[in-house]
């Protein structure tokens, strides 16, 4: 029985590792796979999934409106994908979200999704909100502090290291930019201290 996935985390907690990963498995057992990323995150290229560690595929891409049960009907009607892969979920609107979960009602094929939980600010991106409602299964994707306690927020610097408070919601970004803490240390970054 289809179901969609939320895998969540952190930056930097390996989330498109896994994605990369899982799909993968799936090719190596003879099954098609449609991978999927958004179209505004372009750190590795438009089209891209990249790992931190140095592996990456080509992906399909969605747009902020684009309506996406009709894109996966077609792919899947073209082809027997045996799973949907999505990085960057966050980005993903509440409407998209509902059309992945029609595509694993009404089409039968599962959806995984791998993103972000919260923002440098602690608030639910759009996209993860919705999955948070409606994924079927939910996975923690782990990633420790500084201090060794797992991490469940990040904060967000400028070029000097300055812990920035305030800001757009998305602002692309890698290892330069964001650093991930668990609640403690994020209270006390984001405090000044």
């Amino acid at each position: 029985m289809a179901k969609l996935y939320f895998h969540y985390s952190t930056m930097n907690a390996g989330k498109s590792t896994l994605l990369l990963q899982a799909a993968h498995n799936y090719r190596e057992r003879g099954m098609k796979t449609c991978l999927m990323t958004a179209q505004l995150d372009n750190r590795a290229g438009t089209g891209q999934i990249a790992s931190r560690i140095g592996i990456g595929q080509p992906a399909e891409t969605f747009a902020p409106d684009e309506y996406l049960f009709a894109k996966l009907e077609r792919i899947t009607a073209e082809d027997k994908i045996a799973c949907i892969f999505v990085d960057e979920a966050q980005f993903l609107s509440r409407e998209q979200v509902w059309q992945l979960a029609r595509v694993v009602d009404d089409l039968g094929v599962p959806v995984m999704c791998y993103g972000l939980r919260v923002d440098f600010q602690a608030a639910l991106f759009p996209g993860s909100a919705a999955l948070l409602a409606l994924a079927d299964e939910m996975r923690e994707v782990r990633t420790i502090c500084h201090c060794g306690k797992k991490a469940t927020m990040v904060i967000r610097q400028d070029a000097t290291g300055r812990v920035l408070t305030d800001g757009d919601q998305v602002q692309i970004g890698g290892n330069e930019t964001y650093v991930s803490l668990c609640r403690r240390h994020w209270r006390a970054a984001m405090a000044g201290e």
